[in-house]
């Protein structure tokens, strides 16, 4: 196929082994060993998608996806992240990522994530004529579904959630099964984008 992934990760064995998957999936794909090094391509790059790792010692994910912003890139971007790195997969997506997927993950899930990139169906920010419809959802939530929500979109994993509501991680994941059901959203960044649109969670907890 003529999509075309780029791979960005400092760490030789991750660089060879996504290689290996997309290619062997159909894929053609270019790779990287830093951000810097993907910035000097750039400039050429006008097709295909973008997967990155966050965490990387010369340029950092978010910071890669700010600078490629600023050159007017629309490449769709994927970034891989650690357990421990949500926060800065949040600040990702206000950067203009379209998926974040954490480690460790299945193939499928990649695949199924350059899939929605190569077919530009999640690519798109949401509409803004889609503005009443999430303001709407919101007023469905709970005022502990509100809580749980605001404390997503801040990037806090469940654990931290459930310490700062004093309840059980197992609950938080009830109550985030049901944020996403109310608030019709098929993924964890496209539940982010649809609070960062009417900005929710802008306020202190």
């Amino acid at each position: 196929m003529s999509f075309v992934v780029h791979i960005v990760d400092d760490e030789v064995s991750v660089r060879k082994s996504l290689a290996f998957m997309l290619t062997s999936a159909g894929y053609t794909v270019r790779v990287f060993e830093s951000a810097r090094d993907f910035l000097a391509a750039a400039g050429g790059i006008s097709g295909g998608c973008l997967v990155t790792d966050l965490r990387m010692p010369d340029m950092n994910g978010v910071e890669l996806l700010l600078a490629l912003r600023k050159t007017g890139s629309v490449l769709p971007a994927i970034v891989i992240t650690g357990h421990a790195d949500v926060p800065m997969a949040v600040q990702a997506m206000k950067a203009g990522a379209l998926d974040f997927i954490e480690k460790p993950f299945e193939e499928e899930i990649l695949l199924r994530a350059l899939e929605r990139a190569a077919g530009n169906l999640d690519s798109k920010p949401v509409s803004r004529d889609a503005i009443p419809a999430i303001r709407a959802h919101l007023a469905t939530l709970t005022e502990r579904e509100r809580q749980v929500l605001t404390r997503v979109v801040a990037g806090q994993p469940n654990k931290t959630i459930a310490y700062d509501l004093q309840i059980s991680p197992r609950t938080v994941e009830v109550y985030r099964a049901n944020v996403m059901a109310k608030m019709q959203a098929r993924s964890l960044p496209e539940l982010v984008r649809m609070a960062l649109m009417v900005d929710f969670g802008a306020a202190s907890f």
